[in-house]
């Protein structure tokens, strides 16, 4: 089965803390927070799909963006590409646009029993740096 390429995004604010998002109970890892973004798109770069994707669920603007890190997980029911990036500059102020609870959270209170499985390893860096 080919994986799901998924866009996500590193946000941080003026305190070092990162945003994220709380998934819909009905989506697949319902219930858990996770960091903002969603599928590339045929056609898409990964760039475009952030800046898409942060548009529409969170009502800013990505200016610039860089590669943070690469990860493959399988789940039971499927696979997941995630392409995480760093935000470096945005405009707006995020809001969740799409009814999902968000909030900025220091990195070293990211617990990654709150988060799906595939995104341990994102905590784990950004817990490193």
């Amino acid at each position: 089965m080919d994986p799901v390429h998924v866009a996500v995004g590193v946000l941080r604010n003026d305190q070092g803390q990162v945003l994220i998002s709380l998934r819909a109970d009905e989506a697949h890892q319902g219930g858990l927070w996770e960091f903002p973004g969603g599928k590339v798109e045929p056609g898409e770069s990964v760039e475009q799909a952030l800046s898409r994707e942060f548009e529409e669920e969170l009502g800013i603007c990505v200016h610039s963006c860089t590669p943070f890190i690469q990860i493959s997980h399988d789940y039971e029911d499927k696979s997941v590409l995630l392409d995480v990036w760093n935000v470096q500059s945005f405009s707006g102020v995020p809001r969740g646009r799409e009814g999902q609870q968000i909030e900025w959270r220091a990195q070293s209170a990211l617990c990654v029993d709150d988060f799906p499985r595939a995104n341990a390893r994102i905590i784990r860096a950004l817990q490193l740096t």
